[in-house]
């Protein structure tokens, strides 16, 4: 029984032996076995060291293995080596003969486990293996579905390379998802720390809200006592002077009864008993109670906004919604690359109304009116085909389901004066390998794969040359235009989005739409030059080989957004040498 699988297998009379062996796994191991034994091997051939460095590159023309040190002291890119090939040193992927079938790597044809001097040459389809001549005279496969080992090899091969562009696909969707997640990752940081600030904020201003009512709260009671210690003090310095007086009074009245002389007092008693009355008269009731009482009339409620504190929490959407707020364009982030630009906004902190989109608008470099360029949830937008040495307004409005929100400010971009591009790995095909900072592009594929430029051209005239490094085994490579979404798995041309010429050793043709036109006697090779000329104000294209141009301009009435672009196979190198 299979421990990975649990399927039962009936064994013959050789045991184990009796399976059939996995051929391109033990080619593959011992593929990667000899790499590593020739790259361990692989040392710089002009180190002055002992022991010499590892080789690091080989050059193809001088046929001498460097090490990092020496090809920059011995083997510059520049001058006279500029147009030398360096390749990773034999045993490397990437090197020559790297696969196997070069000096050393070739491969016996397999032979039949069951009979040792057949090789296969058909494929049991009811068996699922591969079977010589002499199985199928045997009897033993005679009456199975037998086809072509061949034909079921390319089937299947074709059939592994479909599932692969699926989970290549599937791959790509992840690792853009990985980069959606860490910008996500970014954002709820930056978003975070936004908020913090923003939560901080809001509660000093409550705080700051609260000191300056506690301020008037303070004012009022000392206002409050003040005033009832001036009445106080009132009462006393009146109930005083009163008293003295009262004091006084009865003092004298007691020293008139003392006296025993009647005629006397009868002449003063009346207006003493008057007085004495009215001084009476004078303690009216209430006038020995205080006005004011020690206790305070001023009673603070706090509990209601105690309450409301500890209840004060984040809202959730539950109010009505409206219109987004305004856009914050990060200028930061904002940038111009050719003729390209890239635009970069977020919504302000503590937002709480939804987003369902956003709308960029763009003017025409010339101060026209504004246009959509982009409507969608992302918050990053690169555009591309826009004039050189132009000058661009752009703002950004957020809309939901209760309508658009009001603009951002505008932000203004100025495109390059002169256009330049490399070749763009991000919209290569997988097959295509470039080196020299993108200047240069190569093939791992026998079939022909399309690489585009990083610059976008709508406007003006542009000339660019290409320089064949390489050109083995007479391919066609082709050279022109293409839009962004052309197809890339093969020759440029073949579809509606791309406009190229395609050459081999001999002539040229020109190609769009599978057709074929204008053949013209002159190919290329080894270091040869391709100029490509397009002229969108003539809204034409032309082609040249060393500098001789290739028949009429070779498409009439293009318009729209283009890009440089190329096919080409693993027997073909191609460097960018000039653009304008």
């Amino acid at each position: 029984t299979c421990p990975q699988c649990h399927r039962s297998a009936s064994l013959d009379q050789r045991g184990l032996r009796g399976f059939q062996r996995n051929r391109l796994l033990e080619t593959i191991v011992q593929r990667y076995q000899q790499g590593r034994a020739a790259a361990a091997a692989a040392k710089c051939q002009l180190c002055d060291r002992s022991p010499a460095e590892p080789a690091a590159v080989l050059c193809e023309q001088c046929e001498v293995l460097y090490c990092s040190s020496c090809q920059l002291r011995c083997h510059p890119a520049r001058g006279p080596f500029a147009k030398h090939r360096l390749v990773p040193p034999p045993g490397q992927p990437g090197a020559p003969g790297g696969d196997g079938k070069g000096a050393g790597g070739g491969r016996k044809a397999p032979t039949c486990a069951e009979h040792d001097l057949e090789n296969y040459s058909m494929y049991c389809v009811s068996c699922r293996s591969p079977v010589c001549f002499q199985c199928l005279e045997e009897g033993r496969h005679s009456k199975h579905d037998v086809k072509a080992l061949g034909a079921v090899w390319k089937q299947h091969k074709a059939q592994l390379s479909q599932a692969l562009n699926g989970v290549s696909d599937k791959a790509k969707e992840a690792k853009e998802f990985l980069v959606q997640l860490k910008n996500l990752l970014q954002q709820i940081q930056e978003n975070g720390l936004d908020y913090e600030a923003c939560l901080v904020a809001q509660c000093d201003a409550l705080v700051d809200a609260l000191t300056r009512q506690k301020a008037k709260l303070l004012t009022k009671v000392t206002k409050e006592r003040e005033h009832k210690l001036k009445v106080v003090w009132d009462q006393i310095n009146h109930c005083t002077l009163k008293l003295r007086q009262s004091t006084g009074l009865m003092e004298y009245c007691l020293e008139v009864i003392k006296e025993n002389d009647p005629s006397g007092f009868l002449q003063i008693s009346d207006a003493l008993i008057k007085r004495v009355q009215v001084s009476q008269e004078q303690w009216v009731k209430g006038a020995l109670e205080p006005k004011v009482s020690a206790e305070f009339d001023l009673t603070l409620d706090s509990e209601p906004l105690l309450q409301s504190i500890h209840q004060l929490d984040f809202i959730q959407m539950k109010f009505p919604v409206t219109v987004p707020p305004v856009p914050l364009l990060q200028l930061e982030k904002c940038c111009t690359r050719n003729n390209s630009v890239t635009l970069a906004w977020r919504m302000p902190p503590l937002s709480h109304n939804p987003v369902e989109g956003y709308i960029l608008e763009l003017d025409d470099g010339d101060g026209g009116q504004f246009r959509e360029v982009y409507v969608g949830k992302e918050t990053l937008c690169t555009i591309d085909g826009l004039h050189f040495n132009s000058t661009y307004n752009a703002r950004v409005k957020a809309f939901n389901s209760s309508g658009v929100g009001p603009y951002s400010k505008t932000v203004i971009l100025q495109t390059s004066d002169v256009a330049w591009f490399t070749f763009d790995p991000s919209s290569a095909h997988r097959d295509i390998v470039l080196s020299n900072d993108n200047q240069t592009a190569t093939c791992n594929s026998y079939d022909d794969r399309v690489v585009l430029g990083t610059a976008a051209f709508s406007k003006g005239v542009h000339y660019w040359e290409l320089h064949v490094d390489r050109y083995d085994n007479h391919p066609d490579p082709a050279f022109g235009i293409a839009r962004i979404n052309v197809v890339k798995d093969m020759m440029l041309g073949k579809d509606d989005k791309a406009w190229a010429m395609y050459v081999d050793n001999n002539r040229s043709w020109f190609m769009h739409c599978n057709s074929h036109t204008n053949r013209t006697e002159g190919g290329v090779s080894k270091g040869a030059t391709v100029g490509v000329l397009l002229d969108l104000n003539k809204h034409n294209l032309t082609f040249y080989i060393n500098g001789q141009q290739q028949g009429p301009p070779a498409f009439e009435n293009i318009e729209g957004v283009f890009m440089p672009a190329l096919s080409l196979n693993r027997n073909v190198q191609v460097s960018l040498l000039q653009f304008s």
